[in-house]
């Protein structure tokens, strides 16, 4: 089971890929970071000067994960990609300090700026249906998908032809799914490359596709995303309305108008 799984920055003089390399971390796994050295290897490398040669380490726990902060000086930020500038700080010398984001940006300052890590924690569980009343274990859902999240709204996007048109058999490009969420509020920054991230991510952690056994990003994993989702109901119609960005008020003035409040339903994540 994975825990954790960090996608690692581009390596030194490398430029950012489509497939980003990623590390899978399962229960009490650890891994360090920082600039590294020859003899001072490193497993998420951040080629910066000014970040120590071993700044830092990620432990993997059950559905979240504890970050270390070696350095004497410099405060670490974890940014909540899911939120609206949530964020927690971890300060010089703090060891095994908890992290609950599903969705992390490590942020550590640098001579050019910031250099930055995210962290993933998939196996976040939400209860399907209220709680048990009775003794034992709580019931959870095998699909646990946040409908607040970015990569809801992949599968919302890819699903929405045959939401609209069960008779529908195209199932969207990756292109086709970045223009659909180009005009959100929330999706304007997304790239082809976090599109296609966002699909292997449902394919390989939520959904966990076991027949796709071509491993790239092909129509045929597209296709079993969307015919998984609509078989057991977890995207449906009225989830339609995550797709729309929420109206302009009207310019000049209206006499009695007021423009409508944004919907607490639209919300997703950065990338």
């Amino acid at each position: 089971m994975d825990t954790v799984i960090v996608q690692l920055p581009p390596r030194r003089g490398e430029a950012p890929s489509d497939r980003p390399r990623l590390l899978r971390m399962g229960p009490g796994e650890q891994a360090d970071f920082g600039r590294g050295a020859p003899d001072c290897p490193v497993a998420i490398e951040l080629a910066d000067q000014g970040v120590s040669r071993r700044a830092g380490e990620v432990t993997a726990a059950e559905d979240y994960w504890r970050l270390s902060n070696f350095s004497s000086s410099a405060t670490y930020v974890v940014e909540n990609l899911e939120g609206a500038g949530e964020h927690v700080k971890v300060a010089p010398g703090r060891l095994g300090a908890p992290v609950p984001f599903e969705f992390a940006r490590v942020v550590l300052p640098s001579v050019d700026g910031s250099s930055d890590f995210k962290v993933f924690a998939p196996q976040h569980a939400y209860l399907d249906g209220p709680p048990d009343l009775g003794g034992g274990d709580h019931t959870v859902s095998p699909f646990a998908l946040d409908p607040t999240a970015k990569y809801f709204l992949v599968l919302l996007a890819l699903c929405e032809p045959r939401l609209r048109d069960p008779s529908a058999a195209a199932v969207p490009g990756v292109s086709d799914v970045l223009q659909r969420l180009g005009q959100h509020p929330d999706c304007r920054t997304l790239t082809r490359s976090a599109v296609n991230y966002h699909i292997d991510y449902l394919a390989d952690t939520k959904l966990r596709l076991r027949e796709c056994e071509d491993g790239g990003r092909t129509g045929r994993k597209r296709e079993e995303l969307v015919s998984l989702a609509l078989r057991f109901d977890l995207v449906r119609e009225e989830h339609l309305a995550l797709l729309t960005a929420p109206k302009a008020p009207a310019t000049g003035p209206v006499a009695g108008a007021v423009a409508a409040p944004r919907s607490s339903a639209v919300t997703a994540r950065r990338d």
